[in-house]
């Protein structure tokens, strides 16, 4: 898994389409939606922390242009990742 095309690949796989509206939103919406798909073991470790790896590479990227724009994150807070 190298990109978000990648993780949206592996969602559609159990039928889960993600769409917001703001890229940031839909990186958390697939970020929950992966863990429960590993909660539910239906997905391998390597599957799941191959995704989460990717999902928080391009939220990290996602975020900082969001600083750049507005100073910040609109709820002053960040995600845990763990």
């Amino acid at each position: 898994m190298k990109n978000l095309y990648d993780v949206q690949q592996l969602l559609k796989r159990f039928g889960i389409y993600v769409y917001v509206g703001k890229r940031i939103w839909d990186i958390e919406v697939m970020a929950l939606e992966l863990d429960h798909l590993y909660e539910a073991q239906v997905i391998s470790r390597s599957d799941f922390m191959a995704a989460k790896l990717v999902l928080k590479h391009e939220h990290r990227i996602e975020a900082t242009k969001e600083q750049q724009t507005t100073g910040g994150l609109e709820d002053g807070k960040e995600l845990n990742w763990n």
